[in-house]
């Protein structure tokens, strides 16, 4: 008898109720793909974009129990074009041991390799055992062997909540503040957009896309800016924050820039934690991903955020995304 199944969901309407409520009890973790299903759920497109999750469901329960939720891999588009592939799993890290992850990975793969084609798959995004265990089972499903460097990012999972969220010093400058971004920001902001996406090679932004990209997040609410006000011109945004995936209880942050002109001055600092403080409102979490070499860290642990960790031992989980573009063949 099988230890383990695997089915493919076309629609977000199809979502079976299991997977929603293995969502809503992992909130974070499942953060990264859980904010697209939902709002997909809510206002599907109307052009019919192909969206496609796959499941892996355990067995091995005894009869009569209802199959548990082992991993739920996402592949599906946003507004400005294709996302990763997502994997989110329920189980602490340290059960991810190759053995048990592997023939479940590899079934995965082979499932999404019927729905999508090689070229999309361009990467996948997941704790660090089960990015590996995806991109080996992609290399035996399609031949697409790993470039020689193929991480474009490794990190940590960071959330903050309202016992975390630590109190700001005193305001000693008060000529920044932070708010929200409007239509009369657009043109400045998609500047800053574009500059944050050629830090993260290779999904750098045209001029053309930064501005969609703004002008779509200030019209959706998602866009906070901290400014610079003085009394001798204009102000000028010093540093943006987007709030992108938001779910009934926990929000996600992404796109934290700060102008190089305004480094070193608190500005991401005072942004994050006036965002936080908003959010946490009505939210129970915010969360966000750090990467391991960025010195930003420290500030975000001034504001409140510490590191996810899915298991008892309390270690912080790694996640990282992996490029499976290379054109080498095995």
């Amino acid at each position: 008898m099988a230890s383990f199944s695997v089915s493919t969901i076309h629609s977000a309407r199809d979502i079976p109720a299991a997977v929603w409520d293995v969502f809503r009890e992992n909130a974070q973790a499942s953060n990264v793909m859980y904010a697209h299903a939902d709002n997909a759920f809510k206002s599907p497109t109307p052009d019919g974009t192909a969206d496609s999750w796959v499941v892996v469901w355990d067995l091995t329960e005894p009869s009569g129990t209802s199959a548990v939720i082992l991993f739920v891999l996402s592949c599906t588009t946003g507004p400005l074009g294709p996302y990763p592939i997502f994997i989110f799993t329920p189980l602490p890290a340290a059960s991810l041991v190759r053995d048990f992850v592997g023939p479940r990975i590899l079934a995965m793969a082979r499932a999404l390799r019927l729905v999508a084609a090689p070229e999309r798959v361009f990467s996948v995004f997941a704790v660090d055992a089960l990015a590996d265990a995806f991109a080996a089972s992609w290399t035996v499903e399609t031949g697409i062997q790993l470039d020689s460097n193929p991480v474009y990012y490794h990190a940590s999972l960071m959330c903050c909540d309202r016992n975390t969220l630590r109190t700001p010093p005193p305001q000693c400058d008060v000529t920044f503040a932070s708010r929200l971004a409007t239509a009369a920001d657009v043109e400045k902001v998609s500047v800053l957009c574009q500059d944050f996406s050629a830090t993260s090679e290779p999904f750098v932004l045209s001029c053309e896309k930064s501005a969609q990209e703004a002008e779509l997040l200030v019209q959706k609410g998602q866009l906070w800016v901290h400014e610079f006000r003085s009394s001798e011109g204009d102000p000028e945004i010093a540093c943006i924050l987007a709030v992108t995936r938001s779910t009934a209880n926990v929000a996600g942050l992404t796109k934290v820039f700060t102008n190089p002109r305004w480094r070193s001055r608190g500005c991401a600092e005072r942004l994050t934690r006036h965002v936080c403080q908003h959010l946490l409102e009505t939210k129970d979490t915010v969360v966000l991903y750090v990467s391991h070499d960025n010195p930003a860290a420290k500030v975000y642990e001034r504001v409140g955020f510490v590191g996810f960790a899915s298991g008892i031992d309390g270690r912080t989980d790694a996640w990282k995304e992996l490029d499976l573009t290379s054109p080498r063949l095995i």
